[in-house]
């Protein structure tokens, strides 16, 4: 039942269709048994079962209720706002949450989880909307917009095409689904919102980080700068593992250049290009963190209460709460935004007119602005990113009454952090826009 981030990206790239494991069929069959049993055999409370939800824990739901009270739930947090999350984050949260529900401790009915299966397969994506998650208890107005096109509510996408939930059944022949006890809170309770856009972005930033590193090497080249700062023996004394893995890089990007190798006027260069295996390689140890959280929640189980049907126990708790994500999320979104930090400063070294470039890399300059306004649009970036930068994770808002009373902006944190991603992806390619037009003024040299 194990998925690591290679198994989960496969998935994302439609190199797999998803089906649950044999294990994984029986684990979820026992404890969907476990709890009919319980119910038959016992009337005590359990949260969100046969309670209320939130600040109404303490009301008891009757028996005759038990199915509507889900159905209500689900329909009662569907009030998401803003723009439609991005059909690559969806695919991702289907994949999630079937993962969650196939260990076996959420005690939600097979049919459910194969729904959600065949959905995927499908590629019938429901209609998900940004805003609404305060990522505790876990991600419940996305995940409830995710699950409304089981009780045939909703919309979704097929197709390229926007419709109603109810007709897409209706064209795959399929019935709304009537959901069991608890089951609507299994859907509804988890981090599948922010470990989808976790996942994601943990892979776009090391692609980044793979970019940084090359434009970088061009830019340098382009400079007239100086490789011994790359030199293996000065990071072998300060050994943080993502610095020495740039510095080697740079080694082997720059093997074979002639302007490399050429004596230089200068002593040293400027900070953005001197130190870019410290804050390139710092960049990469904080991206390989969030990858190890990120892994580790592909992992866990984040409903609640969590059903443990060989302990003949049923635990209200609190893996739901999406700190762990919000802190890995606020530390990758600062880490790739200083990639993008750095580069912006190397723009505008190259355009500044010195080592023999010529000012804004034009000539006829003043008759022609050149590359001034592409370091504008660089620095108009950074500088958003560094107001996004704040960590979201500091913050919390008291929710249901007091009950909820911590929070984890998680959620927050991981929309913040999509766009730092994009817009560093710009960043780093108006540097290799200007580094390459540098780069002619260098000729024949290469």
């Amino acid at each position: 039942m194990g998925m690591d981030l290679e198994t989960f990206t496969d998935a994302l790239d439609g190199k797999l269709k998803l089906a649950l494991a044999p294990d994984a069929v029986k684990a979820v069959e026992r404890a969907h048994r476990y709890l009919k049993d319980r119910l038959k055999r016992s009337e005590a409370p359990i949260y969100g079962v046969n309670t209320g939800f939130g600040s109404l824990y303490d009301k008891s739901i009757a028996r005759k209720d038990l199915v509507q009270l889900q159905r209500n739930l689900v329909m009662s947090h569907a009030c998401g706002s803003g723009e439609p999350v991005p059909a690559e984050v969806v695919r991702a949260m289907l994949v999630l949450k079937v993962q969650n529900m196939a260990f076996g401790h959420s005690a939600v009915a097979p049919a459910t989880v194969q729904r959600f299966i065949d959905m995927y397969n499908a590629d019938m994506l429901p209609v998900v909307y940004e805003r609404g998650s305060l990522g505790a208890s876990g991600d419940l107005a996305p995940l409830a917009h995710l699950s409304l096109p089981l009780l045939g509510l909703g919309e979704v996408t097929m197709g390229g095409k926007r419709l109603k939930s109810a007709l897409a059944l209706k064209k795959l022949g399929w019935k709304p689904l009537e959901l069991g006890p608890k089951e609507g809170l299994a859907l509804l309770n988890g981090t599948q919102f922010m470990n989808a856009y976790a996942a994601l972005l943990v892979q776009k930033a090391t692609r980044l980080a793979q970019l940084a590193d090359v434009i970088g090497a061009v830019s340098l080249d382009a400079f007239d700068g100086r490789l011994e700062p790359f030199h293996a023996s000065v990071h072998a004394v300060r050994p943080h593992p993502g610095q020495a893995v740039v510095a080697g890089h740079f080694r082997e990007l720059l093997r074979g250049s002639a302007l490399i190798k050429r004596a230089k006027a200068h002593v040293q260069d400027p900070y953005s290009f001197r130190c870019i295996p410290q804050v390139h390689g710092a960049s990469r140890d904080a991206i390989a963190y969030a990858e190890r959280v990120v892994g580790r929640e592909l992992e866990a189980v984040t409903d609640n209460p969590t059903v443990f049907d060989d302990e003949d126990l049923i635990i209200s708790a609190g893996n739901f709460h999406g700190q762990p994500l919000a802190l890995a999320l606020d530390f990758l979104a600062i880490a790739v935004a200083e990639l993008g930090s750095i580069s912006e400063r190397r723009t505008y070294k190259l355009i500044s007119g010195q080592r023999g470039l010529p000012a804004f890399l034009v000539a006829d300059a003043g008759l022609n602005s050149g590359f001034m306004i592409p370091q504008y649009t660089s620095a108009s970036l950074v500088s958003a990113n560094k107001q996004r930068a704040m960590p979201n994770s500091v913050d919390t808002i008291d929710s249901s009454n007091g009950q909820e009373d911590h929070v984890s902006m998680g959620p927050a944190a991981a929309l913040k952090c999509w766009n730092v991603v994009h817009d560093v992806e710009r960043v780093l390619a108006i540097e290799l826009f200007t580094a390459a037009q540098a780069l002619e003024f260098r000729r024949p040299k290469r």
